[in-house]
């Protein structure tokens, strides 16, 4: 059985995608066993209690340091023994000591289609923003294994999104999440969970 652990910061919906995914057994062989958040106020956090989860909240702005936050967060972490951690919508840069632990099982889902809106500056609407002052006509979204840059490691699944005329900000995020997000984020875990993905040169290769 995988054991995996999901970080967020906000309203959880890719959270709810996963946990959907493991009623309807799309994810199989795997269970959610911690959800950890760096926002107190996190409507996440009541999706994951709602579903019996064990959480866990820690805020930087609580911490003397960052360094102590890290540690704080590296050890919570740890406690859970996972062996995959997705990152759903969260708004912290990661440990160096994290992601050199979980090589290759730190996944990150990224409102963008990698490269193009992505790296330092480009978060939730943000991201919306960009395409739309760009007049890209197609987005999407990127599941990607987390590295030691920004947005930069390697690709495991991406799935584009027509940007419509009459779009928002609002409008395309919440279209990108729903024909996106919640599609290749539960699909990349599947994989995950059935030994699909191999790493090779900074390059995602899928089993059949």
């Amino acid at each position: 059985m995988l054991r995996m652990v999901v970080c967020i910061s906000g309203g959880g919906t890719n959270l709810g995608a996963i946990i959907k995914a493991l009623e309807e057994q799309q994810i199989k062989q795997t269970k959610i066993v911690g959800v950890f958040s760096n926002n107190p106020n996190a409507y996440g956090l009541q999706r994951a209690k709602a579903a019996g989860l064990d959480t866990c909240c820690l805020s930087p702005k609580t911490f003397e340091t960052r360094e102590l936050f890290n540690h704080a967060f590296l050890e919570a972490v740890d406690n859970w023994k996972p062996d995959l951690i997705v990152l759903a919508g969260f708004l912290v840069n990661i440990p160096t000591e994290l992601i050199d632990k979980y090589p290759n099982r730190i996944m990150n889902i990224h409102p963008s289609l990698i490269p193009a809106f992505c790296g330092v500056g480009y978060y939730g609407l943000k991201v919306h923003e960009g395409v739309l002052s760009r007049g890209v006509k197609v987005t999407g979204a990127t599941v990607h294994f987390v590295d030691a840059g920004c947005d930069t490691g390697p690709i495991i699944l991406q799935k584009a999104v027509e940007v419509l005329p009459s779009d928002t900000p609002k409008s395309l995020q919440q279209r990108v999440m729903e024909e996106a997000e919640w599609v290749i984020l539960p699909q990349a875990i599947g994989l995950f969970a059935e030994n699909k993905i191999q790493v090779l040169e900074h390059k995602v290769i899928i089993e059949a």
